[in-house]
């Protein structure tokens, strides 16, 4: 009995190692590589005063849980490493686990939004990939809980109102000057 279940516990543990590749995963991987950076947005970032939001915008913040931004900066060396990371993400990006909502452009030019969740209307995670291949990559997961469509593009149009924390942006702005 004590060699089953020894042996259970280690099946359970080498199945949950799952080996394949995501989204969360690459993000770690790139951060510490070159021509790479990634931020971690809060709802902090966006300074609303709560008594002037509406019932749909308070919603939709209380949904919201972080934005993680990876930004890959292409620039004259990095012609074949666009390629590669482009279709690496694409790859990532084609697992049935994500639904696609939106699909724009062709070639290596274009974007995308996808998402994960049960049903459009309880949506854990939104994915919005741009690439563009003189200028670079970018990817920004959209986490929460129970978020939808609607709210999301509330707590976009929030971005306009909002007096945004730019210290969390600093990384940006760095790589947009360089």
């Amino acid at each position: 009995m004590r060699r089953f279940l020894l042996l259970l516990s280690y099946s359970l543990l080498l199945l949950g190692c799952n080996a394949e590749p995501s989204l969360q995963k690459y993000f770690v991987k790139k951060s510490e590589q070159q021509n790479f950076t990634v931020l971690d947005l809060s709802p902090e970032i966006f300074k609303l005063e709560g008594s002037k939001l509406n019932r749909d915008e308070k919603s939709a913040l209380k949904s919201f849980d972080k934005v993680n931004l990876l930004v890959f900066r292409a620039d004259s060396t990095a012609g074949k490493s666009f390629d590669v990371e482009s279709k690496a993400l694409k790859s990532i990006l084609k697992d049935k686990k994500y639904e696609l909502l939106m699909k724009v452009g062709s070639g290596k030019d274009g974007a995308s939004i996808s998402y994960i969740g049960k049903d459009d209307e309880h949506i854990d995670e939104f994915v919005i990939y741009a690439a563009k291949k003189g200028n670079g990559i970018a990817v920004a997961r959209v986490l929460g809980k129970n978020m939808n469509p609607t709210g999301v593009m509330t707590i976009l149009s929030l971005l306009r109102k909002s007096n945004i924390d730019t210290k969390q942006l600093e990384p940006l702005k760095n790589l947009m000057k360089g």
